[in-house]
Formats: C-alpha cells, structure tokens, sequence
C-alpha cells in the first residue's frame, strides 16, 4: 500500500493502532493472521528436499535401472553392490550440502535481533519475528530495521539502504507525507527492512511485515526461479542420457546376434546384463560427488561456504567475474588517510608533538557521535584516527561534555557541537570555510586571507582528485562574536576512503593471469572508481549507470567487453551487465551483498554472497557465501574450483576407458561364445578403480591451472582430449587381453576359470598403470600424491583377497602362481609403452595451454566517461 502518501492519522486509523502502540493479546491475534515477520526461504532447503536432490541427474538413473535388471535376472549381489554405491553418494552429497545449509542457518540466527517496541504502555523487548503491522517501534544508531515501517518522528536520521536501493551512502530520514511518484530511493519518511540505522533515533510505525515488506516483493520474485545449472551437471547429464541410450542399443543387439547364433536366452541375457555394468561406470556419481565434497571442506578453510557441491567446479569454469567494491576489494571500512593542517599535508604517522594536529583530531571525534565499532563509517573512521594519533577519545568527550548541537543535514552540510568554552564544527569544506575568517598557524590563529583561503581550496582538490572524500574542521572561543557557527578558526583536513585490501591486488592479478576477465561495480563516483580499480590492478574507461541507461542492450553488449569498470550502478544495472556478458557467451560469477542483488546473484552462472555485510535474501539466492567478504577468497575458489574440474578429468579418463575396455572385450568375446567376464567380476573392477584410485585423484594438487585460459565450456567435459585418452587407452587394453584370452584358451568351446582369472586381474593391474598415465597426461607431477600409493596397495590386497581366499567361490576364479604373474607382467611390460604413447599425444594437444586472455589496459587507456 501507499503508507508514505498518508497522513499519521491515517495510517493509525488503517492499522487501528495509535502512537502508544498495540496490546500484547491484540499483536498475538494479528501474528496467527499475518504470520511470523520473516522472508520465505530464510531457513534454506529441508533435509528431505536435500537428500532426494542427490538423485536427480540421468547418470544415477541408469545405475537405478541397472540395478533393477540384475535383480531381474538372478544377480542379486550385482544389484546389492550398485544400490550400496547408490546409496554412499547420497548421503555424501547430502551431508556437505546439508552442512552448508547449516552453516548459513547459524549466519541467519545471528541476524535476528530483539527489537524496541512500544505494548501494553510500555517498552519492551521482542523478538523480531514477532512484529506485526501496528507494532511502534524505537530506532537507535546501530539497530537493523526489523520491517517496513512509517516514520513518526525522527532525530538526525539516516539509514543505510544500500542493501535495498543499492544507494552506497546513508541517507536523510524525516517524517513527513510524500507524492505518489517518490521513487523507492526517495521515500524519506519510510524505513525498510533489512537496512540500518547510521545515525540518530526514531520512532515508527509498523505497516508491513514479512513476505509484504519491499525484501519481501524482492524474495516472492526469487521463489520458484531455476538455478542455471553448472558445466558439471549438465556434462554428467549428457554422460547417463548417452550411456544409457548407448547400453540399450548394445544389449539388444547382442541379445539378437546371441539368439540367431543359437545360444538361447538366457546365456544372451546373462551377456547382455554384463555388458550393462562394463558400460556404466557405477562409481562415478560417488566419486565426483566425494571429490566436490573435498572440494568444499578445502574451501571452508579459505572463507568460502559452498552452499551446493556443483557450484565448486562451476567456479572453475568461469571467464568473468564481477565483483562488487565496498568491503570485497577495499576493506569495507572508512579510513583517514591524509590531513592537512596550515601550510602542509602531515604523515598520519608522523611522530612527535603538534597541538594543531591534536586539535584537527580532537574535533572529528568530539564533534562526533559513534564509535570506533557502531556509527557512521565516516564518522567511526574519524574516532579511529584520533585513537590512532594516541588521543582518548573518551577523555577527550568527559573533558568537553556536550551541552548542546546543531545537527548535520543535506542543506547543511555540517555539524557543531556545544561545549562550555568552545564550539567545533566538522563538515563539507567549502562550507567550514565559508564560516571560517581565521585559520590555527604554528603560533595560533592567523587571518584566513584570500591567499591562504585558495591554497585550501586547492589542497581540497587535491584529496578529491585522489578519490578522498575531504572534510573541513574548525572551532570557536565562546566568549567570540556572533553565532555559534560564526568567525570560525579553520583547523584543517581530513582526507578518508575506504582503502583496496592489501592482499587484492596480488589475488587481481592471479585471476587475469588465469584468462579470467574482472569487472568491478560500485556505486561510488567515476573517479573514486577509477582510482580504487587502479590500486587493485584493473585499469579500464569507466561506464556509469546513467550511461547504461541510455544504452540499448545491443550497444551494452558491445561495450561491456571492453570496461571493466562501473561506476554509480545500481543493482538493475548489475542484471543489465550480467545479461549482457552471458548473452556474449560468457560464465559469470556475480558478487552481491543487497536484497536488489538477489536477482543478479540467482541468475549468474556462479552466485556469490557476503557473508559479513549480506542480507538473508542475498545469501539465499546464491551458490557461494564469503566468510570474510574478500576478493582474496574468490581467487582461491577459483584455484579450488579449477583444481576440481581437472581431477574430475582425470578420473572420468580413467573410468570411461575402462569400461569402454570392459565393454570391448565383453562385446568382442561374446561374439565368440565366451562370457569371459561375469557381471561379478566387472563389479568388482568397477569398485576397485572407481573406488579409492579414483577418489585419491581427487586429492591431486593443483599444478598450473592458474596459468590456463578457462576451459571451452562448449566441449564439456568429455572433450576431444578425453574421447582420444579413452579410446586410445580402451583399445590397447582390449587389444592385450583378448590377445591373452585367446592364447589362454587355444580353441576352447568355452571359458575356463583360469583364463577368466587371467583376464579379470590384467585388466585390474592395467588399470593401475593407466592411473598414473592419465596423472602425466594432466601435467600432474607423478609423486606428489601419496595417498594414491596407498589406494593402490590397499586395492591391489583387495584383488589379491578374491584371489587366495574363500572369497574366489563367489567371484569365480582361482589363485594364480609365479608363472601366471610373470605372463601378466609382460603384458604389462607390453601395455605401458603404448598407454604412455597415447598420454603423451593427448598431452600435445591439450592438458591445459597457458592463458592468453589479453591483460587489463595500460594507464594509457584513454577514458570514455569520468563524473
């Protein structure tokens, strides 16, 4: 409704309360109609919905299916061992993600406050869940807005609505009615949920609630909305579609090449059903799902919470990454960085005894009402320098007790404070100065002549043009002529910015090294834009929110390639950017703290939340939370993210050649009359490679992958690499072993046990020298895993297990001597030289080529837009 049109009585009459509040009975009633004052979707996903997303893609659904068949036609084990790997996946899948939910729980627990309101005649604390329409409430400086709420009186009021307008700066608050076309951002008689007071107090009545507040309408649009899914998902996907359309068209025609040569049906089944498990590599799910998992233990320790697992290599595969400035680049903290006092700029560490200097910082903390911890940025930034210059600042507030001031306002344009004997002033230079006819020299005030006045005016400008926001300070002897506010002593500057993290620049320059594109969108001006980018290594033209507005999305799709910088943007503006990038063919990561970003961070290929400044909404829409809001972190989850993708390579080389093997020398041998590996055996295998190797690769370090262009999302993950690993290494292992089957069995009707055995425990060693071969082909270093040796060990005891202990009743095989062995060390002997020849040309022709992504522009650039 329009609450911001209407007079108080109105709104008192609309919500039949009154100034002195509501009845705790009347409030209870309202609560079981209106329902408790929270966002939908704050308390994340069940544990039920969690669970049963683990069994959503095509390629769990085809070990589904297998399983069923097995059980079908007698192989009970078969179907017990899929449904047991089945059933591992989920719940790993579900506890990283369940934890992840957690986590952010425990984030929204903490942003839920008590709050002040005025029931049953008096003041009371309430949680503020328990708010319902009619409830007056008291603002402080410090308090989060608990919901939307009409003003009905306000003292010195400002709020931080950037979480809702996107607005980088407090703003003014009064009561008062407004017209009907007020924009959002303008409305300055209402407070909105989410936001936070900066400065002042206020009383408000309380008109909307929950999902009908503003973050409400903002969430209600969210609800539904699909995530994009990641590169990952949609390679698996595409993997089980083919796999199981390829396994039916393989099955079937073995059943009926088997049944005209006159084999009947149940050895055909038998065969057809063995082919099945060759095909499906079961361990798959489990182990891309354990290695994301690892993934996102490792990234937790690096501040970035990981709300689902494939968003961990979705990072990975990004080209850009837009990042927001305040608090993610700088350190989201006002800081004094130069003053200046008469004739020069001082050194904030300067050592040594200065009275003027004293005096300059003494005035920005007393004239001054936060903290070091609560307040105004700019205002906490003021204290903190005075502590820094080793003055107490509460001494220096009990020597001067306040007795009265003059608030700042926008018309204005400063602050003073009364004290007993003197007067201090803080404010907008040009405006100090203009009440100032004398300037604190080394020995007292001095005439402010035109010379000197200039000179401050050019110093002013000189801060300006370095991005500083620059305040003037003065005072006044009491017992002086005029005003309060007249025939001021100008004492000097304070220049403040929000300084770049030191360790940015370094993480910056990693992520263009890395092929990888950075844009930065603030609110802030074009010159503190510009500066703050040149700091942390992005130097581009700069694009404003005005320009995008008057740009169609055509002329924005050609510009948005080339400007990393964007200044004045609002969060409209961040989807505009966001559109345009992805529909240039782009993977987007997307940084956002606001409930206006929401909208930006569930559409982006990788969402990207505060976890410090982030409002709930924000943080429910994304796929990553930081922990410590810092660019930092996104490098390193880019690292991880990259990391993740090329281990996954590795094992998907791994598996798909051996089953592709497996499925060769089922087909080729079926073709023969022999059924030289049972559904049993091929299990077996499928767990022993799929199984700890595999899971160990996941544990492979990192090489160069910051050093790469990102991969061609185009290919997925299969790529032409991968197809030429997995058939060069699948043919030359079916090539060794039919080769053995066939001198095994010399012209046998049908197969024996120890040709079997043979057959079954080459392809196993085969597999363990493949594993080291496609880790070479990756340019991983050979010995910088050691948990792979052990996975080795441990699996080889495990086929040693099937052979030399009562466990060969139910695999079919017998144990093998010293002469068995040798005949299989010189197929292996046969097979490496070949395995490593074909790592060797995939390694020519992929493994990664060094990133040739163009580097951010000279200082040269010229510039197409400074406001």
């Amino acid at each position: 409704m329009d609450w911001y049109t209407r007079s108080l009585e109105s709104v008192y009459d609309e919500l039949d309360t009154s100034a002195a509040g509501l009845e705790t009975a009347t409030a209870d009633e309202r609560r079981e109609t209106v329902g408790p004052n929270e966002i939908a979707g704050d308390h994340g996903r069940g544990p039920l919905d969690i669970f049963l997303s683990q069994f959503s893609s095509a390629l769990i659904w085809v070990l589904i299916v297998a399983a069923v068949l097995s059980f079908a036609v007698g192989h009970v084990v078969d179907a017990v061992l899929i449904g047991v790997i089945l059933l591992l996946n989920g719940v790993f899948g579900f506890v990283q993600e369940y934890r992840a939910e957690q986590s952010l729980d425990a984030l929204r627990e903490m942003a839920t406050p008590e709050v002040t309101v005025r029931r049953d005649g008096s003041e009371q604390e309430v949680d503020s869940t328990a708010l319902v329409p009619g409830d007056v409430l008291l603002l402080s400086q410090g308090d989060v807005v608990p919901a939307d709420a009409r003003l009905v009186e306000a003292d010195s009021l400002e709020v931080d609505e950037a979480a809702l307008t996107g607005e980088s700066v407090p703003v003014e608050k009064t009561a008062g009615v407004l017209d009907p076309e007020t924009a959002l951002a303008e409305r300055s008689n209402t407070v909105y949920k989410a936001t936070n007071v900066t400065r002042g107090r206020a009383v408000a009545v309380v008109v909307e609630t929950g999902m009908d507040t503003e973050v409400g309408e903002i969430a209600t649009a969210l609800i539904g909305a699909e995530d994009p899914r990641t590169p990952l998902q949609r390679d698996l996907d595409r993997l089980g579609r083919r796999l199981g359309f390829g396994v039916v068209a393989l099955s079937a025609l073995v059943v009926a090449l088997l049944v005209v040569d006159g084999r009947g049906f149940v050895q055909a089944g038998l065969t057809a059903v063995s082919l099945a498990v060759a095909a499906v590599p079961e361990g798959l799910p489990a182990v891309v799902t354990l290695t994301l998992a690892l993934g996102v233990r490792r990234m937790a320790d690096e501040n970035a919470l990981v709300r689902t697992l494939p968003a961990v290599e979705a990072l990975g595969a990004v080209d850009v990454v837009c990042t927001d400035k305040t608090g993610t680049l700088t350190e989201g903290e006002m800081r004094v960085q130069r003053a200046w006092i008469h004739d020069r700029v001082v050194a904030l560490d300067e050592e040594g005894s200065d009275d003027r200097l004293d005096r300059l910082f003494e005035i920005g903390a007393v004239c001054n009402d936060a903290t070091a911890e609560e307040g105004d940025p700019t205002e906490r930034a003021l204290v903190t320098a005075a502590n820094d210059r080793g003055l107490d600042v509460d001494a220096c507030r009990e020597n001067r007790p306040r007795r009265d001031e003059l608030s700042f306002s926008s018309e204005r344009k400063r602050m003073a404070t009364i004290h007993d004997d003197v007067v201090y002033v803080k404010g907008a230079p040009a405006v100090v100065l203009d009440q100032s006819t004398r300037v604190l020299g080394a020995d007292g005030p001095v005439e402010l002549d035109a010379k000197t006045r200039s000179d401050i005016e050019a110093q002013v400008d000189e801060f300006a043009g370095d991005a500083l926001r620059v305040l003037g300070f003065a005072y006044k002897e009491l017992d002086d002529e005029g005003g309060p506010e007249e025939n001021l002593v100008f004492v000097g500057l304070q220049g403040l910015l929000d300084p770049p993290r030191a360790e940015v620049r370094d993480a910056i320059g990693d992520t263009h090294r890395a092929g990888i594109a950075v844009k930065m969108i603030t609110g802030d001006n074009a010159v503190t834009a510009r500066a703050i980018a040149r700091e942390v290594g992005i130097d581009s033209d700069v694009l404003t929110g005005s320009d995008i507005e008057r740009m169609d999305d055509e002329t924005l799709r050609e510009r948005v390639e080339a400007i990393d910088v964007f200044a004045r943007a609002e969060p409209t503006h961040k989807v505009r950017i966001l559109e345009a990038l992805q529909a240039n063919g782009a993977a987007v990561a997307m940084t956002g703290d606001g409930v206006n970003d929401a909208p930006a961070l569930k559409n982006a290929d990788v969402g990207i939340a505060m976890g410090v400044r982030g409002t709930d909404v924000a943080k429910q829409a994304s796929d990553i939370v930081l922990l410590d809001d810092n660019y930092a972190s996104i490098r390193a989850a880019i690292r991880r993210g990259r990391t993740i993708f090329d281990n996954i390579w590795k094992f998907v080389a791994y598996l798909l050649s051996a089953n592709a093997a497996e499925v060769a020398i089922v087909f080729v041998a079926s073709l023969y009359g022999y059924l030289i590996l049972p559904a049993v055996q091929l299990l077996w295998i499928n767990l022993l490679t799929d199984g700890l190797p595999a899971l160990a690769l996941g544990t492979d370090p990192g090489g160069d992958v910051m050093e790469r262009d990102p991969r061609d999302r185009a290919s997925g993950i299969i790529d032409g690499e991968m197809l030429g690993f997995v058939g060069g290494a699948g043919l030359t292992a079916t090539a060794l072993l039919l080769g053995l089957m066939f001198y095994l069995l010399d012209g046998a009707p049908s197969v024996t046990p120890y040709a079997m055995t043979m057959v079954f425990t080459g392809l196993v060693v085969l597999e363990f020298v493949k594993l080291y071969v496609v880790r070479w082909t990756r340019k991983t270093p050979l010995l910088t895993n050691p948990w792979l040796a052990v996975a080795v060990a441990a699996s080889l005891a495990l086929q040693l297990a099937v052979l030399y202990t009562p466990l060969n009743e139910y695999f079919g095989t017998v144990p093998l001597g010293v002469s068995d062995w040798a005949l299989l060390g010189v197929v292996i002997v046969l097979g490496t030289p070949a395995l490593v020849l074909v790592g060797w040309i995939v390694r020519r022709h992929g493994g990664g080529e060094p990133a040739t992504a163009s580097p951010p522009q000279t200082d040269d650039a010229p510039e197409t837009h400074v406001d």
